[in-house]
């Protein structure tokens, strides 16, 4: 539940602009991006009486465009910073490129990364701590933020990371289709139900009125929704040096889902990418599960929809999800004053991420999630205690978002939409599956 006991939050102190002098802003460039992986930049950057600021980043499509309209913002108002930011391809081509150039002490002054993905970046050694102190002068600390996503950003001890949004699985509502299905209440809201038998009977209702599904799901990436069903039912993966413990049980309750919605009909046995949301923007399924970043998509395509947390399948609205959030790849020699431009420019995102929200995702800063602005986006507005119910994965060099788990787990998942294994058979593939990855040393 939202948190309304809670007191409100102190305005922010004012971000002054740290240094006189003009603005530059480029993008994505790949000589750009070479001039970057080598510590130089072009000679008109060096400009003497400006703070250099490099960022480098992983959002394409619209998230990326939301991105530029914000460094514009940002840059409009910080005359005195160089800024450049630099896009490299989203997945383990980014995470790459973030690796070698902080091995060889030469990373972008702050970069953005999945929080799932601390563990592989070597703390300490591929990435530097961020002082909590300094962060704290521009009004980000634990007070700011969920104690669940800033305790995430933590190393050791230290803190490494600054949260910018939490992404999550959420359920999309076509509300014309779940009208007709008689599955929403007097506020156009999706009837609350609880447990597997309920949905599934909320499903055959909704397929009563489209003929062909109930829900739209990604059914080739579908590691997850796994992991959202597992873990609400308090699941749990405990992964060790040369081997795991699973509750097998609880992992085939969950694959026993998901093998059935498509068994009996309810789900696609083959759903990937634009055709997930096809389906419910088409009348095809009346709900979807996907992540909250398809809020443009649905967007696009004018059909009257809403959105609501993770279906309760298990009793609770667990979710798997993840938070994008900055962090400082390691430089040999890494300058004081523009450290602290780094750690301005992340707190003058976050105290501006109503604009990040309208592409779906749920800020991390709470004065923005509690604003009377963002309590008129819709519908985001309606799904965003999500961020209290997200489930990370278990710390690994191979888990988290475009790690490897995720990628490989599909082989075994992808069978129980296909009808191709039992959950059993798939249970035991996915083992296999995760006894490969502990035996293979990580690369950093």
């Amino acid at each position: 539940m939202r948190r309304a006991s809670r007191a409100p939050h102190a305005p922010p102190p004012p971000l002054a602009p740290v240094g006189p002098g003009r603005r530059a802003f480029v993008t994505g460039a790949l000589a750009t991006a070479g001039l970057a992986a080598a510590g130089c930049a072009p000679p008109d950057t060096l400009i003497s009486g400006e703070t250099r600021l490099r960022q480098w980043n992983l959002f394409a499509g619209g998230d990326g465009l939301r991105m530029i309209e914000m460094h514009d913002a940002y840059q409009a108002e910080h005359p005195g910073i160089d800024f450049r930011a630099t896009t490299f391809t989203w997945g383990a081509p980014f995470y790459t490129k973030v690796a070698m150039g902080a091995a060889g002490g030469r990373g972008a002054d702050i970069a953005t990364v999945h929080v799932s993905r601390l563990e592989s970046l070597a703390p300490g050694r591929l990435l530097d701590p961020i002082d909590p102190g300094l962060l704290a002068e521009f009004g980000i600390d634990d007070t700011v933020v969920l104690p669940n996503i800033w305790e995430k950003c933590f190393f050791d001890g230290q803190l490494y990371a600054i949260p910018i949004d939490t992404h999550v699985l959420i359920q999309y509502i076509n509300l014309d289709v779940c009208r007709q299905a008689g599955v929403l209440d007097a506020d156009d809201r999706l009837v609350e139900v609880s447990g597997v038998d309920a949905y599934f009977d909320l499903l055959r209702e909704i397929q009563g009125v489209t003929g062909d599904y109930g829900l739209s799901m990604d059914t080739w990436n579908p590691w997850s929704n796994f992991w959202a069903l597992y873990r609400q039912q308090d699941g749990e993966l405990v992964l060790g040096e040369d081997d795991f413990e699973m509750d097998d049980d609880k992992a085939l309750a969950a694959m026993d889902v998901m093998y059935r919605l498509a068994e009996e009909g309810l789900a696609p046995r083959h759903s990937r990418d634009a055709d997930t949301a096809a389906n419910i923007a088409n009348g095809h399924a009346g709900l979807m599960i996907h992540g909250n970043w398809e809020i443009p998509t649905l967007e696009a395509t004018g059909i009257e929809f809403s959105a609501t947390q993770f279906p309760a399948v298990f009793g609770n609205h667990r979710t798997r999800g993840d938070s994008h959030c900055y962090v400082f790849p390691h430089q040999r020699d890494r300058d004081p004053e523009r450290t602290r431009a780094a750690a301005e420019y992340a707190a003058w995102m976050l105290h501006n991420s109503l604009t990040w929200a309208g592409g779906g995702h749920i800020p991390a800063y709470q004065p923005v999630v509690e604003s009377a602005e963002y309590d008129a986006l819709h519908p985001q507005s309606e799904y965003r205690e999500a961020a209290e119910n997200v489930q990370f994965e278990p710390e690994a060099w191979f888990s988290g978002s475009a790690g490897r788990l995720q990628e490989e787990a599909a082989g075994a998942l992808t069978t129980l939409h296909q009808g191709t294994q039992t959950p059993e058979q798939a249970l035991d593939q996915l083992k296999g599956t995760i006894r490969n990855l502990l035996s293979v040393p990580s690369p950093v």
